[in-house]
């Protein structure tokens, strides 16, 4: 792993026009955001990112001489309704789709939910829940929910961009219209913590990351579409030539009836950090590429391989600039 200094800006995750089919998104997560204050410092961040875990072991200081009480958060992303959705959304049969949990000094936390519904900016929480639509738009029970809603309402929905008409057949008996959410959900736990005066206290929170990816190798290629997804990659994943060549490898392997590879994205807000009073005084960032035989990228400093799977980077008083984007070629398994 080479030494890079940080991350490129967002760039486009979708594969080219005829990839589209085989692509899924990921949702970009993070850490726990809070009403900033002078008195509380984050004196440790232990940060583990794999594809079956996120999870973040914060030690958090007041460096005051009196308690401070304020209100601490993690925001969902953000899950928006769409006719052909490719977003890895977790489970949207629950409010949690991510498996969030939270404790504090090895005592569990249970924050309090709050979700609001939207379209184009404009807040229909109250209107969803009038007519006891679930807030969640992917999910089962609110289609089921919007699919029963007087004709009246459906027509006005639709004007108001709540639903859209798709129209698909589903059952065998020919294309029916099916009314389908187009809101957007955003999701925050929240709940209120103190902070001893010239105390810290040790905060852990985990949850199932939102994984995307594509069905082969997108980037290794003299096509267009490819050239264009190794640019793009090579400032957000930090791609160098080794890792490239690999990937050239990998690809003509599968071409000709080899083992082929996936590719897996994992995103990681890494700058909430920065809503705390001064640097990270410690901060160590631990990645699984999970099977020994997969291949990852992502940007860091002095990443340093501690296990078969296992890269890590450690830093003193960092402040994150950028957030984390990570990519791993999953290799497919041995039949």
């Amino acid at each position: 792993m080479r030494k890079i200094g940080g991350c490129a800006a967002l760039v486009a995750m979708f594969a080219a026009p005829a990839l589209a089919n085989d692509t899924m998104a990921e949702l970009r997560t993070g850490g726990l955001a809070y009403v900033r204050t002078g008195d509380i410092s984050m004196a440790e961040e232990k940060l583990f990112v794999s594809q079956a875990e996120v999870r973040v072991d914060y030690v958090f200081e007041n460096t005051s001489d009196k308690d401070v009480e304020s209100v601490v958060a993690f925001p969902m992303p953000d899950i928006k309704g769409d006719i052909d959705s490719m977003v890895d959304a977790g489970n949207v049969d629950s409010d949690n789709f991510l498996g969030f949990t939270v404790t504090q000094d090895g005592k569990a936390i249970a924050p309090t939910l709050q979700q609001r519904v939207s379209v184009a900016d404009v807040d229909m929480t109250d209107e969803l829940k009038a007519h006891n639509v679930p807030l969640l738009p992917l999910s089962k029970v609110a289609m089921d929910a919007v699919a029963k809603l007087p004709v009246d309402v459906l027509e006005d929905w639709t004007a108001r961009g709540l639903i859209a008409d798709d129209e698909y057949d589903n059952d065998g008996q020919g294309m029916k219209h099916h009314p389908t959410p187009m809101w957007t959900l955003h999701t925050t736990y929240w709940w209120r913590t103190k902070f001893p005066a010239k105390a810290r206290i040790a905060v852990q929170h985990k949850y199932k990351p939102s994984v995307g990816g594509t069905v082969a190798i997108t980037f290794a290629g003299d096509e267009d579409y490819q050239r264009q997804q190794l640019q793009a990659y090579r400032g957000r994943y930090c791609l160098d030539e080794s890792f490239l060549k690999t990937a050239t490898k990998l690809a003509a392997v599968a071409d000709k009836g080899g083992r082929s590879y996936t590719e897996n994205w994992i995103s990681y807000v890494l700058t909430t950090g920065a809503n705390w009073s001064g640097p990270i005084k410690h901060f160590e960032l631990t990645v699984d590429k999970g099977n020994p035989e997969n291949y990852i990228s992502f940007c860091g400093t002095d990443v340093k391989k501690t296990g078969p799977t296992t890269f890590q980077m450690t830093a003193r008083d960092f402040y994150p600039e950028h957030d984390l984007d990570i990519l791993i070629l999953a290799a497919a398994p041995v039949n």
